[in-house]
């Protein structure tokens, strides 16, 4: 009896770890290779390097087919812990684990409403007897400028943020930045990546990060570079995400100029804070594919599971 149990354990350790490397395909954005695979089975599993955008979306999915097969009480409610953790922590975890800080006094939007005027043009229509009926849509999504929009704002948000909460002794320059009346900012060029369109109702969360460490040799004493990433709440995944590349200016002048050092020392605590959120919250992923995992090896995937058919079975 001993033995059986203890090669129990062993086979759900093994498929465990196995399965611990299979699923950190989610986070990779470059193919594992059959020789990785090999390789990967005698070492540990990788920190993710970016979430896949449904990872949520299949984390509940594999849930509930472990509820279909039956859970013990104990395992439902470890499965419902999960839940109210992603529920909790969705946020932190999509844009979290890419180094993105989501605090209240670093976020630019949250949780904005989409408008219904956002959306694309509506058209009248006319029908056989020349009345003009109901408008319909062509495309039926947000307005693609709208996103952009999104970006400014957030990002305005975002230098204000460092104004009245993170640095209020340089509240007037901090300020200033965003305006034309000495040393600003200006967009010297953008590009956004739209993932899917969103539509009315929904609400959307913007986060801005820096893109290089402020003392690498990538970042330059004139501009830096930053990366927004533009939330659906109704989705739970990013609906775009914008490239910045911003040029400090002073307007009095008329060049570009170095980037004031209280700008400087603000940026370097915030590239430190971000890499450690990026290795927080990529833990916190794996933790949770580990216990997702734990609770299949237990449910549907082991020898002689029979999905739970409830009083259809009788």
């Amino acid at each position: 009896m001993i033995a059986i149990q203890t090669l129990k354990r062993q086979r759900l350790t093994a498929i465990t770890s196995q399965a611990s490397i299979c699923y950190s395909q989610f986070f990779s954005t470059s193919p594992i290779s059959q020789d990785a695979h090999s390789l990967a089975s005698k070492q540990p599993p990788s920190k993710p390097h970016s979430i896949d955008p449904r990872w949520l979306t299949m984390i509940k999915r594999r849930i509930g087919k472990c509820m279909m097969f039956g859970l013990k009480p104990p395992q439902v409610e470890e499965a419902g812990n999960i839940l109210q953790r992603i529920a909790r922590d969705w946020r932190e975890l999509i844009a979290g684990s890419e180094g993105y800080l989501t605090d209240e006094w670093r976020r630019g939007l949250y949780r904005q409403k989409v408008a219904w005027g956002e959306m694309d043009v509506l058209r009248w229509r006319q029908d056989s007897m020349g009345m003009w009926t109901f408008p319909y849509t062509i495309g039926r999504h947000v307005n693609n400028v709208t996103y952009l929009r999104y970006a400014e704002t957030a990002r305005v948000y975002f230098t204000r943020n460092f104004a009245v909460h993170l640095d209020p002794a340089h509240k007037k320059e901090w300020m200033d930045l965003v305006s034309p009346r000495g040393v600003g900012v200006i967009v010297r060029s953008i590009k956004i990546d739209y993932k899917f369109p969103m539509t009315y109702p929904d609400k959307v969360t913007v986060y801005h990060k820096l893109v290089h460490d402020p003392s690498s040799a990538q970042q330059s004493q004139y501009a830096f570079y930053l990366q927004a990433m533009i939330l659906s709440e109704a989705r739970q995944r990013p609906a775009a995400r914008v490239h910045e590349d911003i040029v400090v200016y002073d307007y009095k002048q008329n060049k570009k100029t170095t980037l004031p050092p209280f700008v400087e020392a603000q940026f370097q605590t915030m590239w430190e804070l971000q890499e450690r959120a990026r290795k927080h919250w990529q833990q916190q992923i794996l933790d949770i594919e580990t216990q997702v995992r734990k609770l299949e090896v237990e449910s549907w995937d082991r020898e002689g599971a029979v999905e739970d058919m409830g009083s259809a079975r009788k």
